[in-house]
This record gives C-alpha cells, structure tokens and sequence, in this order.
C-alpha cells in the first residue's frame, strides 16, 4: 500500500528564517510598526501569511492584517527580484528523501508559503518533481487545520495511516493530529521539541536522518 511522507517547508526542508524576518522588518517599517524580534517571527513561521500577522499584532482588526500580508509578499518579491532571498536546504534533507524514496514513499509538502513562493524554493534547489503533491496557503485554510494534509493524501492515493507529517512546529504536529496522520518533529527547525510533543509528535528527531529512526521505531515498528 501506498506510503506517505508529507514536508512541511520553512523549518523543515529550507532554513529561510532570515529572509521571512527581513521581509516582515520591511513590511512594518513601511507601515510604522514595531517590529518585533526575530524569536516572534519564528514563532509563527507555518502559519499562513494572515494568521501570522494576527498573532503578531492581535489587536489590530483582520482588515489590517490582511494588509499587512500583502505588505508582506511586496517586500518579499522585491527581496527576490534583488537576488537577496536565502533558503537553503537544511544539511541531511537531500539524503533523507533520497532514502525515502529508495523506500517506495511518496513525497509531498504542505506549508504556508504561496503557490509562487513554494515553486521558486523547489526549484531554486531542482526537487520540485520529487512530490506528488504540493499544498500551500493559496488554497487551503492555514494550519493546523488539516486541509493541505488531506488533499496530498488524495492526491497521493495514501490513507491517514499511510502518512507521515515531518514538520519543525507545533502547527505542523496538530494538522497531522487532526488529518489521522503520524506527526514527526523536525528538532531542526523553529519550535522547540517540547511543544512538537505537546502538540502530538510521536517524536522528534534532531537532524533529517534520524527521521528514519523515528519511523522504524514509531510507525513501521
């Protein structure tokens, strides 16, 4: 039967913390914000672009969100268009999805990011058609609602008991909870393992090889 693996992307496969934190910066300076510290921003990388400004400025209304998140990908594309936008592999996830494959696992991804935004990172690092599937918030309500991971479970025809969520936040952990997936915690990532595990881990791993541990011992074993 078929088996899935479902990456999260921000965190998980690219560490592109830097560039998020210098977009939002120029977002809010823009808009004569505060900007909040970097530890914030990683706070709420996975969420979607609008939920993420919620819990940054919660008492600011929803319009004002949504326009910041517009603000958001503005600064964003001009960041890219400078060349300036940085998201490199995390060490090991090459050969993680090499072993997977190797294995007979389907791969997918299910982030936050755009439809645009996931294609320039896959690509940028020529993995784009390793997935079956690719889920982005242009589509789907944002985690942890279990929408992304449902539809890559279609798309993959795998069954919730199949599938594994490998994702570096509390987010990721319950969206797999809520699809019947298996959630794996990317200790790599930006979300402590404590809250990967409150938030319904089976475990967490501390670099992408060790993904394959977690799974001979928690979901093959």
């Amino acid at each position: 039967m078929t088996r899935l693996a479902i990456f999260d992307c921000d965190g998980t496969l690219v560490d592109s913390a830097a560039t998020i934190y210098a977009a939002l910066k120029a977002s809010f300076v823009e808009n004569g914000l505060d900007v909040p510290p970097p530890n914030m921003s990683r706070r709420v990388i996975g969420l979607s672009l609008t939920e993420a400004m919620g819990a940054l400025l919660p008492g600011e209304s929803a319009e004002r969100h949504s326009a910041l998140a517009e603000d958001y990908k503005r600064a964003f594309m001009t960041l890219r268009a400078g060349g300036k936008v940085e998201e490199p592999l995390f060490d090991g996830v090459i050969e993680l999805l090499d072993r997977l494959e190797n294995d007979g696992w389907l791969l997918a991804v299910a982030t936050g990011k755009s439809d645009r935004g996931l294609r320039h990172c896959l690509e940028q690092h020529d993995i784009r058609a390793r997935f079956v599937s690719l889920q982005t918030a242009d589509r789907h309500p944002s985690k942890p609602h279990p929408s992304m991971v449902e539809q890559a479970i279609a798309d993959a025809g795998a069954s919730p008991a199949r599938t594994i969520v490998v994702g570096d936040t509390s987010f990721d952990m319950a969206m797999a909870v809520n699809a019947g997936a298996t959630g794996i915690g990317a200790g790599w990532g930006y979300h402590e393992a404590d809250e990967l595990l409150g938030a319904g881990a089976v475990a967490v791993a501390e670099t992408p090889l060790q993904v394959l541990d977690v799974i001979r011992e928690q979901v093959d074993g």
